[in-house]
C-alpha cells in the first residue's frame, strides 16, 4: 500500500517529528555505509587504511552533494506541485528532472574516473596512503549512479509524503553492506577495494529496488510511462530549484573538501582522527540536518498549498525542537568524546583519539550553530529562494575555509584553528539568515 502523508493539515510539531523520523533513520543508516568501511578497515588494516578511507569519504561527499543538491532541489517542486495537486504538472516535472539528474550523473561519472589521480593530487595525500585510496576511489566511483537513483525517489517519495519507504530501503543495504565488509576485507583478504565493493554493491541493490518499488507502488506519478512533453517552463523552474540548491550542496561540501587538504598537510595522524571524528561529527547532527529536509517538505507543501501562517507557526516549532536536539547532543558528545573515538580507533593510537578529542569538542558543543543553519536552508529552499540558501553557504564556508588556512598557520594555533574555523562560520551565515527573514518576513508570507 502506498504510504503519503500531507502536511498541510494536522498537529505541526508531531507531523513534523512524524515525517522526520524516518528521514533521520534513513540517513544514520545510510551513514553506515562509509563508517563500516571506517570502522572495519581502522581495526584490522591499520591508520593508513583508515587514512585513505576516511579522505575518500570527504571526496565522495562532495561528488554525490551535487547529485543530492539536484535531488532536493526537484523535490521542493515536486511537494509544492503535490501541495497544488497538480498531478498533471508534476508527473512532467518528474520527467524532465530525471532526464536532467541522469545526464548529470553520467557526466559526473566520467569526469571521476578520468581525473582521479589529479583530484587526489590535490587533496595534499601522503605518498603512504595514496595508492590506498586511489585502490578504495577506483572502486567507489562505480556507484556514483546508485546514488543518483537512492536520492532521486527517495526525495520523490518524500515529496509526496512517504518518508518511510526510503528508509527500509536503506536499512536492507546498511545490513548488507555490513555483511559485505565482513566477507570482503576479514575472509576474502581483498583490503580497501572490498570495502568499497561491499559499499558499492549495497548502493545498487538500494537504488534499484527503491525504483522498482515506486514504479509499482506509484502509478499515478507515471513512473516509467512515455508521456514526456517538452515544457520550457517546467525544466526552467526544475533547473533554477535543482542548481541552485546544487550550488549550495555542492559549495558546502566543496568547502569541507579544501579543509581536508588542509588537514592532510598535517600527516597520517591528523588524518585518521579527522576521519574518526568526522563520521561522530555526521551522526551526532545527521538527525537535526533530516528534520530540517522534513521541515522543507512541510513548508513547501504549504506554500504549494498558500497557508503562510501554518508556516510561521511550523518554523517556531521548528526551532525549539531543534534547539532541544542540539543541546542534548552537545553534552553527550562533550562528555563521552574519548569513548566515541575509540569504536574507530584502536586504544593504543593515543595520539590519534587526543586529536579527535580535541576537535569534538570543539565542535560539540556548538551544535546549536548548525542545527539552525539546516532550518535556514529548508526554509529558503521551500518558498523559492534557492539562492538565499546559496548565499548562507557561501558565508558559512568561506569563513571556515578562510579562517582554517589562516589560523592553522599560527605556529601557536596549529590544527586547533581548523577546528574552531567551523563554529565561527555557522554563526555568522545564523545571524545572516535569521535577519534576512525577520525584515522580509511579510513579502516572504503575504497572508500570514
Amino acid at each position: 500500500m502506498a504510504i503519503r502523508q500531507n502536511l498541510t493539515q494536522g498537529n505541526i510539531t508531531s507531523q513534523l517529528l512524524l515525517f522526520a523520523l524516518p528521514m533521520t533513520a534513513g540517513n544514520l543508516l545510510q551513514q553506515l555505509y562509509n563508517v563500516a568501511d571506517t570502522m572495519i578497515v581502522g581495526r584490522f588494516l591499520g591508520p593508513d587504511a583508515l587514512a585513505a578511507v576516511g579522505s575518500s569519504y570527504t571526496l565522495m561527499t562532495f561528488l554525490t552533494s551535487i547529485l543530492l543538491g539536484l535531488c532536493m532541489g526537484s523535490g521542493a517542486v515536486f511537494s509544492i506541485r503535490y501541495g497544488e495537486n497538480d498531478r498533471s504538472r508534476l508527473q512532467n516535472s518528474i520527467t524532465h528532472s530525471f532526464l536532467l539528474i541522469a545526464l548529470v550523473t553520467l557526466l559526473l561519472n566520467l569526469c571521476a574516473f578520468i581525473w582521479i589521480d589529479p583530484i587526489i593530487r590535490l587533496l595534499q595525500v601522503p605518498d603512504q596512503v595514496y595508492p590506498l585510496m586511489r585502490e578504495y576511489l577506483w572502486v567507489i566511483f562505480i556507484g556514483i549512479s546508485a546514488t543518483f537513483l537512492y536520492n532521486y525517489f527517495a526525495a520523490l517519495l518524500r515529496a509526496v509524503g512517504n518518508s518511510l519507504t526510503p528508509l527500509l530501503f536503506l536499512g536492507g543495504a546498511a545490513i548488507l553492506n555490513i555483511g559485505l565488509d565482513l566477507v570482503f576485507v576479514l575472509v576474502c583478504h581483498w583490503g580497501v577495494a572490498g570495502a568499497a565493493a561491499a559499499t558499492v554493491i549495497s548502493q545498487f541493490a538500494c537504488g534499484i529496488g527503491i525504483l522498482g518499488y515506486t514504479f509499482f507502488t506509484f502509478p499515478a506519478l507515471g513512473i516509467g510511462q512515455i508521456r514526456f512533453h517538452w515544457d520550457a517552463c517546467t525544466l526552467r523552474e526544475i533547473t533554477g530549484f535543482s542548481f541552485l540548491t546544487c550550488v549550495q550542496q555542492s559549495i558546502m561540501n566543496f568547502g569541507i573538501l579544501m579543509v581536508q587538504g588542509l588537514v592532510n598537510s598535517f600527516g597520517p595522524a591528523v588524518m585518521a582522527a579527522f576521519a574518526a571524528a568526522v563520521k561522530i561529527d555526521s551522526f551526532a547532527y545527521m538527525p537535526v540536518q533530516d528534520f530540517g529536509n522534513a521541515f522543507s517538505t512541510f513548508v513547501a507543501q504549504n506554500y504549494g498549498a498558500r497557508k503562510y501562517q501554518r508556516i510561521q507557526k511550523g518554523i517556531r516549532s521548528a526551532a525549539a525542537v531543534a534547539l532541544i536536539f542540539c543541546i542534548a547532543v552537545s553534552a553527550a558528545v562533550c562528555l563521552f568524546a574519548g569513548p566515541l573515538m575509540q569504536i574507530f580507533v584502536s586504544p593504543e593510537e593515543t595520539n590519534i583519539i587526543s586529536i579527535g578529542v580535541q576537535y569534538l569538542w570543539i565542535e560539540g558543543a556548538c551544535y546549536c550553530g548548525i542545527g539552525l543553519l539546516f532550518l535556514l536552508y529548508g526554509l529558503y529552499r521551500a518558498i523559492r529562494r534557492p539562492g538565499m540558501s546559496v548565499v548562507l553557504t557561501v558565508l558559512s564556508l568561506g569563513t571556515r575555509v578562510a579562517l582554517a588556512y589562516m589560523l592553522s598557520g599560527i605556529p601557536a594555533v596549529g590544527v586547533v584553528g581548523i577546528w574552531a574555523a567551523v563554529p565561527i562560520g555557522w554563526a555568522l551565515a545564523d545571524i545572516v539568515g535569521v535577519a534576512y527573514y525577520l525584515r522580509h518576513k511579510s513579502a516572504l508570507f503575504p497572508a500570514g
